[in-house]
């Protein structure tokens, strides 16, 4: 007799978990969405007692119901439903902690250097800014050759590039970097 061609008849019957659970692995859909009102507030009642959370409770309670499907395939009726469901509850529970502990030990440690990631941005940025806005303050010769040394150009290089002599560019550096000094000290 299939269940789910009997579905009127069966909610008039008593019929056990365990036959409800069978024929739902054999594929009755109608005994599975019967199974699943008949056990999903047991489900959740005793997720809600392992996790202390009424809506950890219910998104294990529905992600036990989601693969029940699957793990319908392997129930041997060994046990009551209810205590095989109950295991089922207990190591998805289990599952869920570890998982939840992984990632917070994990990101743990990711905020505290994310955080200090983020304070040294700001920090070179603002210094950055300080640089560019006091450059303006500088002469025109000592922008120009600091802001080439600046980009990585070396100063033969920049002394080409200016036409001056590579002394020049290292008195103008040297001068640069005073002038930059000075304005710091008298900003702070």
């Amino acid at each position: 007799m299939r269940i789910g061609l009997r579905l009127t008849h069966v909610m008039r019957m008593e019929v056990s978990d365990e036959s409800l659970a069978r024929a739902a692995a054999d594929g009755d859909r109608q005994a599975f969405a019967l199974l699943v009102g008949r056990v999903y507030g047991r489900v959740y009642g005793y997720a809600v007692k392992l996790t202390g959370s009424r809506t950890e409770a219910e998104d294990l309670a529905q992600d036990i119901c989601a693969a029940l499907p699957a793990k319908l395939q392997s129930y041997r009726g060994e046990a009551k439903l209810t205590t095989w469901l109950y295991r089922i509850t207990v190591n998805a529970a289990r599952d869920r902690f570890r998982r939840h502990s992984t990632h917070t030990r994990a990101a743990d440690g990711w905020g505290d250097w994310e955080l200090a990631r983020r304070a040294e941005i700001s920090e070179t940025a603002e210094r950055i800014d300080w640089l560019m806005e006091a450059m303006k303050r500088l002469t025109v010769d000592l922008r120009e050759t600091l802001a080439l040394v600046l980009d990585g150009v070396t100063h033969a290089e920049a002394a080409q590039i200016l036409e001056v002599s590579e002394g020049t560019v290292s008195w103008r550096i040297s001068e640069a970097k005073k002038k930059l000094k000075a304005m710091q000290e008298a900003e702070a």
